[in-house]
């Protein structure tokens, strides 16, 4: 078998549909692409993929792209994970990993959704690609789209990161500053896809960004041997990453493919200036109210009402793990202070989960030699504005004043 999907599912009440015809979404709510897992128990095991090619394509028998599919590809995963002893004493944790998806193409985790969701569209003859973006997934459609030949057009809130939106001008993409929030650039992507004639490529508004961001749990599983960390800690925004792997933690272990059936607490780390979900999980509640007036330095994080808002809900329930917000004034010192410490690209939406972990820790919910990974979603230097430069100056004309460096 070349592909191992058999349909799709409705994700707000268990719907059947088609995965042979371009879906987007079911009673307004996303859905969820099945497959055949005894049938890709029979097709090949962990130890097949080991010795593939490393990129996300590994796993194809639970990617919706065939082999025979073209993948429209730039190149993306694995990425490091990577053991961070200096940041984990500072918190108070001896057992800390970053997984880092800052070195992904296009610098961001988004690079996985957008490669798997284009290679779709381009598989069902679709070539007209719009999304609405806090920055990131916006680049990542532009490349992705340039990489696939398709027109893209993307609106972005005007004080998005500068680097995103040069990086989606260079891409050739039709770039759009709104003098609004995310949800006022989904409104005018939705409302143009009858007379622009565009696929709406918002969050989870179709199936397949999902299967690109689960490849994270996947290599997570594979990188710690097939044995899963106790904690998870996920900067979330629209929550696709966060979704994605507690759907590819379910698919391997109903592949026996784990060493055990431990599975990860999943924890959403939000900023107090834009914690929907958080305000949810503390009301106990499944769907999650619009957040008003959001504002915060993590673009990422700024996403004031989640189509999949019961989705991230659920598996925060279902791994007994929780929800947190954190001050959005301290992001920029946490930044700093993680990046300094491990030398890794941290961005601030990392950083939330920094600050998510320390408190954490002091309020007893993490255990300090609990395995837990924090997720770097992006690189640092994509956002120049939430951590100036200001650096002293040398005078070369004047003697060098070296006591002034000790």
């Amino acid at each position: 078998m070349d592909r191992f999907v058999t349909h799709l599912e409705s994700a707000i009440d268990g719907t059947t549909l088609s995965a042979e015809q371009v879906q987007t979404v079911h009673e307004a709510r996303p859905l969820w692409v099945r497959y055949d897992l005894p049938a890709i128990a029979q097709a090949c095991d962990r130890n097949d993929i080991a010795s593939r090619a490393p990129d996300m394509w590994r796993y194809r028998e639970l990617l919706p792209v065939g082999e025979q599919d073209e993948r429209i590809s730039l190149g993306e995963g694995m990425t490091p994970l990577l053991p961070a002893p200096a940041l984990g004493d500072q918190i108070g944790m001896s057992d800390l990993w970053i997984k880092d998806e800052s070195q992904m193409p296009t610098g961001s985790f988004k690079a996985r959704g957008m490669a798997m969701a284009v290679s779709m569209a381009r598989r069902f003859g679709l070539d007209r690609f719009a999304a609405p973006t806090a920055g990131n997934a916006g680049g990542a459609l532009a490349a992705y789209g340039a990489r696939a030949a398709a027109e893209v057009f993307v609106f972005m809130p005007d004080d998005t990161p500068v680097i995103n939106q040069i990086e989606c001008q260079l891409a050739g993409a039709n770039t759009y500053l709104v003098n609004g929030l995310i949800t006022d650039c989904g409104r005018i992507v939705r409302e143009g896809v009858e007379p622009m004639g565009w696929f709406d490529f918002s969050t989870l508004k179709e199936p397949y960004r999902i299967e690109g961001k689960k490849t994270m749990g996947l290599e997570l599983a594979e990188q710690f041997d097939w044995e899963l960390p106790d904690t998870i800690l996920y900067p979330t925004g629209g929550g696709t990453g966060l979704i994605g792997m507690w759907k590819a933690f379910n698919e391997v272990r109903s592949l026996a493919w784990l060493n055990n059936d431990n599975m990860p607490r999943m924890v959403a780390v939000q900023s107090d200036g834009c914690a929907p979900i958080v305000r949810a999980f503390d009301k106990g509640e499944r769907f999650a109210d619009p957040w008003a007036d959001a504002a915060t330095c993590a673009s990422g994080l700024r996403v004031p009402s989640a189509i999949g808002d019961f989705m991230i809900l659920d598996a925060i329930s279902d791994s007994g793990g929780c929800a947190i917000s954190v001050p959005d004034g301290d992001i920029p010192t946490a930044m700093a202070r993680a990046c300094a410490a491990e030398g890794i690209a941290v961005c601030p939406e990392a950083a939330a989960c920094v600050l998510a972990a320390e408190r954490l820790v002091e309020s007893g919910w993490l255990k300090p030699d609990e395995r837990t990974v924090l997720f770097n979603t992006g690189a640092a230097q994509k956002y120049p504005d939430v951590s100036p430069c200001a650096l002293p100056r040398i005078d070369i004309r004047s003697p060098i004043d070296y006591g002034a460096m000790r």
